[in-house]
């Protein structure tokens, strides 16, 4: 079975980013060992892209921050094969189809089976097009996980029916970024995604505060939260892992008794 259902086992889930090899990969690596130290449920480990289309400014200088630093997938996979011999959760990629595609489907869907990953995001590839992929992902026991929009609308069923590991919801229009307020009716959305499926789902795009994360994840299963800890990481830099450690707590703190 795949590992990604044992983030949500014990009640909801707190899933954190972070661009791998940002601000290098020694210390990306201790800033995720101490996400999980502070309660982190799933990890969604970013490999750098060039065109990262659907990342606000935060994400975007994570990305060229990590490529000027020599990042490569290769040294990704070498890095995730570490961190998953550390720890016990989940760990899935999030990255950009063409990353899969110059690579190749299958050697890439292998090495990342084979370095502990259990899912892979892509934001850029359209629900239509997603068994292109997921029939290779399968061969290796991966899932390929859908990502549900506000202007999903009539599809979101569908999506959810036939969604693996988790439903990735996404709470706004526009690109990944802290917000001070999030106006998308996610309680009707979710209702529909759980008349589809049994999956669970989580809610990311712009979640930042413990008042947010209780808030969403009184909703859904869990919350994402990415933008606001890459933030972290830019200001502090190689003395990010405890302020990560001290902001994933109260973030994890804050949907513990949900």
């Amino acid at each position: 079975m795949n590992k990604i259902a044992d983030a949500f086992k014990n009640g909801k889930a707190f899933i954190g980013f972070i661009t791998a090899g940002d601000p290098d990969f020694e210390t990306s690596e201790k800033i995720m060992l101490k996400m999980v130290e502070a309660g982190c449920d799933l990890i969604e480990i970013g490999i750098p892209f060039s065109d990262p289309i659907a990342e606000g400014p935060v994400i975007q200088d994570a990305n060229l921050r990590s490529l000027s630093n020599g990042a490569t997938t290769d040294k990704i996979f070498d890095l995730t094969e570490k961190l998953s011999s550390q720890v016990n959760i989940p760990l899935v990629y999030m990255t950009y189809l063409n990353v899969l595609f110059k690579y190749g489907y299958a050697k890439f869907l292998e090495k990342a089976r084979d370095c502990g990953i259990s899912g892979v995001i892509i934001p850029d590839l359209p629900f239509e097009e997603k068994e292109e992929l997921q029939s290779v992902a399968d061969t290796y026991g991966i899932d390929v996980i859908s990502l549900i929009a506000p202007t999903s609308e009539n599809r979101i069923k569908k999506i959810a029916s036939e969604a693996r590991g988790f439903i990735y919801e996404v709470s706004s229009l526009g690109v990944t970024g802290v917000r001070s307020e999030i106006k998308t009716d996610l309680e009707s959305i979710t209702s529909t995604v759980k008349e589809a499926t049994d999956i669970p789902a989580a809610i990311g795009f712009g979640i930042s505060t413990p008042e947010q994360a209780k808030k969403y994840a009184s909703i859904a299963d869990g919350v994402i939260v990415g933008s606001a800890i890459v933030r972290i990481v830019e200001k502090y830099g190689k003395d990010a892992p405890d302020k990560v450690f001290e902001y994933v707590k109260s973030m994890k703190d804050a949907i513990k008794e949900l």
